[in-house]
């Protein structure tokens, strides 16, 4: 094996387990519930686009306002990612892969709501590494009672 074929290989690991590591990290801090701008800017691009159950929004500004809003409809939760397969394409990459969220609900209720799917990424590399620049998350089937959304987390597109 020559050292070209070596350098290409050791950049498609690196990229994969920077791309993992994002992942995880991002899967990691919806469960520690600090959104704010530099939460944002470490995991999204400034025009990401990013579809959820609770609607698809535009810019990281309006994913952050979305995000604090959904997340604040419990106490607390527990986010799980698995059988990621990532396909990088140069400065580009897609992961897909299933996605176990548990939620206690903030209404006092005790309440669990559960949601299982698949979470779809695009991401492109930055001067600041490997971030999302569009999302969807796809739930295939829940258990519990979801919260009651607030007007401002209707489920359409926002524009």
């Amino acid at each position: 094996m020559n050292t070209a074929e070596i350098q290409r290989q050791l950049r498609a690991l690196t990229d994969r387990a920077e791309i993992t590591d994002l992942m995880d990290r991002y899967l990691r801090s919806l469960d520690e519930g600090v959104f704010d701008e530099e939460w944002a800017r470490a995991f999204h691009t400034e025009d990401v686009t990013a579809e959820m159950p609770i609607g698809t929004v535009h810019g990281r500004d309006a994913l952050l306002a979305h995000i604090r809003l959904g997340m604040a409809l419990f106490d607390r939760t527990v986010h799980l990612g698995t059988n990621a397969v990532i396909e990088v394409d140069g400065d580009r990459a897609t992961a897909r892969g299933a996605q176990l969220s548990t939620h206690v609900l903030a209404d006092g209720s005790g309440g669990l709501f559960i949601s299982a799917g698949h979470a779809d990424n695009e991401l492109v590399r930055t001067a600041d590494g490997w971030r999302i620049s569009a999302s969807a998350l796809r739930v295939v089937w829940t258990q519990g009672s979801p919260p009651r959304l607030p007007a401002e987390l209707a489920p359409v597109s926002a524009a």
